[in-house]
């Protein structure tokens, strides 16, 4: 999604907190992120209590958050955040240096709408934070490896059969990693119609979030890996 596409949809501009303990962290991903002019850093936190405070004070639409913080850690502020219900439009995307399977699969339980690597490239993380202001959930390549190793096996989806044949295609796609304007454009379709047929998919497998089905797609063998029989 670019600035314009972002500003046309009448949100404005796209606001952030970062929280991370480390005060170089935070001011390197300030200076890539206000590079880009429709997005906005309007608060940083140095461990997870504060990061929470200043999500209700501030409603930021993305927060990006450590993991490994003193006192409450970010998970933990994860999940008080996303179940908050003072603070619905906010979505959080955990940034961390460690590749843990156990980080993994406990920032997604925990509502994250994205897992990446601090490794990222400057466009990436930039690129990340519009995409999951958008609606969309991102995974770094590393972790979606991940779930297909863990997900692969697991139980069979309820719902998959309710699915249309366009909302299965959409499905796969969002499995793909791309966003609702990349489903948009492989399909012939609206970001806005893209959207909805990820929501309706969503409803009917009783997806919490785009990252859940992300994990639906790769358990049900939508995204092109069959269960074993």
């Amino acid at each position: 999604m670019t600035a314009t596409e972002w500003t046309a949809g009448g949100t404005g501009r796209i606001r952030v907190l970062l929280a991370d303990d480390q005060r170089l962290v935070r001011a390197g991903f300030r200076v890539l992120l206000e590079r880009a002019p429709e997005i906005e850093v309007v608060g940083e936190a140095t461990d997870g209590e504060e990061a929470i405070a200043l999500t209700r004070a501030h409603r930021p639409d993305v927060v990006l958050m450590d993991i490994r913080m003193p006192g409450t850690d970010g998970l933990t502020a994860t999940r008080r955040i996303v179940a908050d219900d003072r603070l619905p439009g906010v979505r959080v995307v955990v940034l961390t240096t460690f590749e843990l399977d156990e980080y993994v699969y406990a920032a997604l339980r925990a509502g994250a709408s994205g897992f990446l690597l601090k490794n990222l490239e400057p466009d990436e993380l930039r690129r990340a934070v519009r995409v999951v202001a958008a609606g969309d959930a991102l995974l770094a390549p590393e972790v979606t490896r991940r779930l297909i190793a863990a997900y692969v096996d697991g139980p069979e989806v309820p719902g998959l059969h309710t699915l249309t044949a366009r909302e299965r295609e959409v499905v796969t796609l969002v499995a793909e990693g791309l966003s609702n304007a990349e489903v948009g454009t492989r399909l012939g379709m609206s970001t806005a119609t893209a959207k909805t047929h990820a929501n309706r998919a969503m409803a009917k497998l009783g997806a919490r979030d785009r990252a859940q089905l992300v994990v639906f797609a790769y358990r049900s063998g939508l995204a092109g890996i069959r269960r074993p029989r």
